[in-house]
């Protein structure tokens, strides 16, 4: 109304940014951590090198979908008369399931396994002329090889690191000791892509493949013979007399 006098309220006081919270430099993911992790595996196994016997890219494709949840140990014995007796893709797209599924029959899930190798062996002969892609891309759309098979042929046939090969040592051993704290494969490898120099990528997933089969057990790790012990933070540390 005219003649009212209104009362304005003070204007409220702007109140200061929170600051953010500077990461510790003795923090999970601190570069002079992750680079002591690195030198300790480089000590440990100075020339690791890919456990499955192959003589070719090839070979290394159909060894690694065949090592799905079976041991490289038990791959290297089946594979020999393998490809003894089917030694090419287009040998391998000839022959029957029932044959490959004889040969295949102890690393386990063989008729899956079977249908994959021969759908692999297939396309790279139909669409690749018989020679096993090197990108990410193209190794992928073949039958069994999805993105871990594809970083171990890229990364060992032909030293392209495209990613992080997370198997199931990797997946452990990266959470155990804080890397990674991703509840798949996938998730784990994106995070140790985003903390690992890239040139680290191949031999990172070699060396500690190799460390959890020798060292770092899934029941009942090794900690007294850890070079990394000092550097873990996993809750379920054990020690043996």
């Amino acid at each position: 109304m005219p003649g009212t006098k209104t009362t304005r309220k003070p204007a409220a006081k702007k109140q200061p940014k929170p600051k953010l919270a500077s990461r510790s430099p003795r923090g999970p993911l601190a570069p002079d951590r992750i680079a002591s992790i690195l030198k300790a595996l480089d000590e440990a196994y100075p020339a690791v090198e890919c456990a499955l016997t192959h003589r070719s890219p090839w070979e290394l494709l159909v060894a690694t979908i065949l090592s799905a949840q079976c041991t490289d140990v038990r791959v290297n014995m089946v594979t020999p008369e393998l490809f003894r007796r089917f030694p090419t893709p287009a040998a391998m797209s000839k022959t029957t399931l029932p044959e490959l599924e004889a040969l295949i029959r102890t690393t386990g899930f063989f008729h899956n396994k079977a249908k994959s190798i021969q759908g692999a062996a297939r396309k790279v002969g139909s669409e690749f002329s018989g020679e096993v892609p090197q990108t990410l891309a193209e190794l992928i759309t073949i039958p069994g090889a999805a993105r871990k098979t594809a970083n171990v042929v890229l990364g060992v046939s032909f030293s392209k690191a495209e990613g992080v090969v997370v198997d199931t040592h990797v997946f452990r051993i990266a959470r155990r000791l804080g890397l990674a704290k991703g509840d798949t494969p996938q998730k784990v490898e994106q995070e140790l892509m985003r903390i690992l120099p890239e040139d680290r990528w191949i031999a990172f997933s070699h060396q500690l493949i190799h460390h959890g089969r020798q060292v770092c057990d899934a029941r009942k790790p090794k900690c007294d013979r850890c070079n990394l012990e000092q550097l873990c933070r996993s809750t379920d540390k054990t020690w043996q007399s």
